[in-house]
């Protein structure tokens, strides 16, 4: 966290105090008691530079509401500094879904926050905030930026942010994940990174037509290119690979179709995480039954391809993949 490091060194402070701020900071905690020690206590003179950077880093992102789900996990809407609002989910199991931008221009079919167009990338400061911001209410090992926006559009930012959260934020190499609607650029990008992010691939369908309506402005790449591209990925990362697929009744939970998929990524460290359809204001998608999601997972488990149903966290906090719009409480 360069910021806080610039201030303390800048003000005559040593390095290992910078150490102690960073640590703090990136791990929650008050970063004025990391000084409370008599060998640590930092200096008389860099105090007001840390505690005017403190401030700086504070102003980034507040927490306007929180809402509790019943499955432990949280949204909390943030306002940033210029006013924009994102939301991060905390998740249970000690995860963190981050926002990496304010909208989005991908514009997928079952995804509120896809309504909403694109207002702004976040810096990677605002993506660290975040972190903090959940690290203050519950321990996060493991963080997935899967939350308002594509990624990939902010790259430069999320990559710094990662290789930030591995060396100072103490979360192992495949706890942090990119998720991306996918361009065989980014994963040559995503390698240039130190560590190379685990890889979620929003795919939903491998007719190119269908997705391409499902996901209008996502790069039209051939599905099973980009498939490939990812397995090739995560091989060479030593990554398990997660294929995202948005389950919606008549439209992509076709036993042929999960057979193919299966058939595609069969012997590799792949997973197919089957994500029904959360319910969204304004879009009129449903969710397969229970019996066929069911049906579906046991064929794509029989052909031999780790295959699960992610029920997304905090829904009845509508907290869940395609619900986050960064809507306040009072405005529906």
């Amino acid at each position: 966290m360069q910021r806080l490091r610039d201030a303390i060194l800048d003000s005559g402070g040593k390095a290992v105090h910078a150490d102690r701020a960073v640590d703090a900071w990136m791990l929650g905690r008050p970063v004025l008691e990391a000084f409370s020690e008599p060998r640590y206590a930092l200096p008389r003179h860099a105090r007001p530079a840390l505690e005017a950077a403190l401030a700086e880093l504070g102003a980034l992102a507040r927490v306007v509401e929180e809402h509790p789900a019943e499955d432990g996990g949280r949204k909390l809407l943030l306002e940033l500094g210029d006013g924009s609002r994102v939301e991060t989910v905390l998740l249970p199991r000690d995860g963190l879904c981050v926002s990496t931008q304010v909208g989005c221009r991908v514009g997928c079919q079952f995804c509120g926050t896809g309504t909403l167009g694109l207002v702004r990338n976040l810096t990677t400061e605002e993506l660290l905030a975040q972190v903090r911001l959940g690290r203050e209410r519950q321990k996060v090992r493991r963080v997935v930026f899967m939350g308002m926006g594509e990624p990939a559009h902010n790259i430069e930012s999320v990559l710094e942010a990662v290789a930030t959260l591995h060396r100072d934020g103490r979360i192992g190499r495949e706890q942090l994940v990119f998720s991306t609607v996918g361009h065989p650029r980014v994963f040559a990008r995503l390698e240039e990174c130190t560590p190379p992010p685990a890889l979620a691939l929003s795919l939903h369908s491998l007719d190119r037509d269908r997705r391409r309506v499902l996901l209008p402005r996502a790069p039209d790449v051939e599905p099973r290119e980009l498939l490939a591209e990812a397995v090739a990925y995560a091989t060479r990362n030593r990554h398990p690979l997660q294929v995202q697929w948005t389950l919606i009744a008549g439209r992509t939970d076709g036993l042929e179709e999960a057979e193919e998929l299966a058939s595609l990524v069969r012997g590799t460290r792949t997973v197919v995480n089957y994500i029904p359809v959360n319910a969204v204001d304004g879009l009129a998608f449903q969710r397969p039954s229970g019996e066929h999601i069911h049906a579906l997972v046991a064929r794509v488990q029989d052909l031999g391809v780790l295959t699960k149903v992610r029920w997304s966290a905090a829904q009845d906090a509508t907290g869940g993949c395609g619900q986050l719009v960064a809507r306040p409480k009072d405005r529906g």
